[in-house]
């Protein structure tokens, strides 16, 4: 179990294996496992044995373990680190989302002003690494921006990292789609689109497939209906979250990280074979782009929303099958979309060239409108 824990992740030895937090008081038991001493303590005191093992343990012959100690402030000087209910604390108890590996919470600065605030809950076993790998991606303007990870009482029932981001006031593009009385101008999705697609040429440079876009992960922060240069998007959930009625497992008896997808936004390639990493590539995200251009110029509509079984989709797609052109959606505009959606990888644009066509209709709409 313990070999397991640590392989989970880079960063595992730095988590504690009982209460799945980074440590704060490291000790060694006997068994030859270091834990985080409170909750050791109370473990020994309610079981009297080893939790990985099963040996007995004594609460006085914890030692603390100062090479774990060392290692964890040294992460942590490499990391900003914000303590909750000292430097920031949630605004309400109740969450502003929750789905399967993700709770968000909209939250405030203590004792200072700053920018708007959410905090952002990621469980599972590679909840650090998945964390770390956040702020990594933060440079990027057209990427949610992530200023650290936060300090909270330890939750000995699942492994989990809190991250502090900035927070869209607008909510995603999605429940923006929804909400509006018409669809914005097209001015605005293809400003939006060009945001969005420079993102993914930054993830696609760091080799980071997406594996997951969709409105509903691209975050709004500010929406001009009459200037499209004003608008601003921001792209977040690389692939994190698995838990809306949009994913299903594919071809397989078992359920994976892999095999949970996306089934309506996803590459033909990624249907076919999800279990294959190999399927997940910059031209799986392209196709997914596809999809999500389409969703928003149908005005947040569910991709084959007249399609109830998600079987008969994949099926659709597998062969060639595609959306159909949305009535706003202009015969320029289609082509474009169409091409992120080809049936063969090598026919897709990169995200590079995705992004240079969509400047180069934005050019040719502004001179035959007049807008500037």
């Amino acid at each position: 179990m313990a070999d397991s824990f640590k392989a989970s992740s880079e960063f595992g030895f730095l988590l504690c294996p009982l209460t799945h937090q980074i440590f704060e008081d490291p000790v060694l038991a006997e068994d030859g496992q270091t834990y985080e001493r409170e909750g050791i303590v109370q473990h020994i005191e309610k079981n009297g044995t080893s939790p990985l093992t099963q040996q007995p343990l004594s609460i006085h012959q914890l030692r603390p373990n100062s090479i774990i100690k060392k290692m964890v402030n040294e992460f942590r000087s490499k990391h900003n680190y914000f303590k909750l209910d000292t430097h920031i604390k949630k605004k309400s108890r109740r969450a502003l989302f929750q789905a399967h590996g993700k709770t968000v919470w909209e939250a405030e600065w203590i004792g200072k002003d700053g920018p708007p605030i959410c905090l952002m809950k990621i469980n599972g076993v590679k909840a650090l690494k998945e964390a770390s790998f956040y702020e990594k991606m933060t440079r990027h303007p057209n990427i949610v921006k992530t200023y650290g990870i936060v300090d909270e009482p330890a939750n000995i029932t699942s492994h989990s990292i809190t991250l502090l981001q900035e927070y869209a006031s607008e909510g995603n593009l999605f429940e923006l789609l929804q909400d509006q009385p018409s669809m914005p101008d097209e001015h605005v999705l293809s400003e939006m689109f060009v945001q969005i697609s420079d993102a993914m040429v930054f993830l696609a440079h760091n080799q980071v497939v997406h594996g997951d876009l969709a409105c509903r992960n691209v975050l709004v922060f500010r929406y001009d209906a009459n200037e499209p240069k004003h608008n601003l998007v921001k792209l977040t959930d690389f692939g994190l979250s698995r838990g809306s009625s949009m994913y299903a497992p594919v071809g397989t008896a078992s359920t994976t990280t892999l095999t949970i997808v996306p089934i309506r936004y996803a590459a033909p390639e990624i249907l076919s074979n999800s279990n294959n990493k190999n399927s997940y590539t910059e031209k799986s995200d392209v196709f997914s782009m596809g999809v999500l251009m389409w969703e928003a110029y149908s005005k947040g509509e569910m991709p084959w929303s007249n399609v109830e079984n998600d079987n008969e989709v994949c099926q659709k797609v597998m062969n060639g099958e595609r959306l159909k052109q949305p009535s706003k959606c202009t015969d320029r505009m289609w082509s474009i979309i169409l091409n992120c959606m080809s049936q063969q990888e090598k026919n897709r644009p990169s995200f590079e060239e995705l992004k240079r066509q969509l400047l180069g209709f934005m050019l040719n709409s502004a001179s035959t409108s007049g807008i500037n």
